[in-house]
């Protein structure tokens, strides 16, 4: 009998600690999601003991910390991205509408008709330049929401690639450029989409036009079962030239901030080839801006 009365207040004691200590715990998980609410800070739960299910309450509280703090961080590079864009936007439209302000003061003011016609096409070459950069925007906007996919079915590059590049053709004598085109007679076959293969084209192309010099060289060639693409420009300061940030959104070098451009054009191309599971990438070589992009071919 004695043995069993010793036996149950062990048992007690023991119940009685459990207790203690399983609320001591719930009142410091308590207070340390209280200090979380209050506070900015990465830190854990933590516990001095995992009995009593204890353990898997602040493994389980832990793993929605770190969700939310995930998904706070996505918002946060997205609000952080939007402010950017509304700031870079902004700037650049405001150049082209200064000055279209000011040519429709001097068309109001001009004499003959020759001054008149002249104004009038500046005017709309900078009313082009501003439909042509919110059409970036609204391209890359559309890019870049989640929800968005890019139709993908087997395709023939080389066409596409040939082209292009005649569609540029008047602009490239009437700036003087011979341009060196080297294309594989071998037909080459990808899984892509016709129109953003061409947009790609068409937005490195310009990107050269507008910043390059009178030298050009496009090639389409098979590598290791790869399709490559490399367009190269010579530019005129190519040390003013950040290669590491040339496909971030509003990316400028100072010898483009003459321009009209939106800065978008290269982001573009990018999100381009990486819906459609490709590879792009940029590099300085002998003065010449170097774009190089692979897709899988089928």
């Amino acid at each position: 009998m004695k043995w069993i009365i010793i036996g149950l207040c062990i048992v007690t004691a023991l119940q009685a600690w459990m207790i203690g200590t399983y609320r001591r715990q719930m009142k410091n998980i308590c207070r340390q999601l209280s200090f979380l609410m209050k506070k900015d800070s990465n830190m854990l739960l933590t516990g001095d003991v995992r009995i009593g299910g204890i353990g898997k309450l602040l493994d389980t509280l832990n793993d929605y910390l770190l969700v939310q703090r995930k998904k706070e961080r996505y918002y946060q590079e997205k609000e952080k991205t939007i402010a950017n864009t509304y700031t870079s936007l902004s700037h650049d439209i405001r150049t082209p509408l200064t000055s279209l302000d000011g040519y429709f003061q001097l068309l109001e003011t001009s004499d003959t008709e020759e001054e008149q016609k002249k104004y009038i096409t500046i005017i709309q070459d900078r009313i082009k330049s501003l439909k042509d950069m919110l059409e970036e925007l609204f391209t890359f906007t559309k890019l870049k929401n989640a929800s968005f996919q890019l139709e993908l079915s087997k395709c023939c590059i080389n066409q596409m690639v040939k082209d292009t590049i005649f569609s540029y053709y008047d602009e490239w004598m009437e700036k003087e450029i011979q341009p060196h085109i080297s294309i594989t007679d071998t037909l080459l076959y990808m899984k892509g989409n016709e129109q953003a293969i061409r947009r790609v084209l068409q937005n490195i192309i310009k990107n050269g036009l507008d910043h390059g010099e009178k030298e050009v060289d496009i090639s389409l060639q098979e590598m290791e079962q790869k399709i490559v693409i490399e367009i190269k420009n010579k530019v005129y300061h190519p040390e003013n030239i950040d290669i590491t940030q040339v496909f971030t959104q509003f990316y400028k070098a100072d010898m483009a901030r003459s321009k009209t451009s939106s800065g978008l054009g290269l982001s573009i191309a990018k999100e381009f080839v990486l819906q459609m599971h490709g590879a792009i990438s940029a590099r300085i070589e002998e003065e010449k801006f170097c774009v190089c992009i692979q897709f899988d071919k089928l």
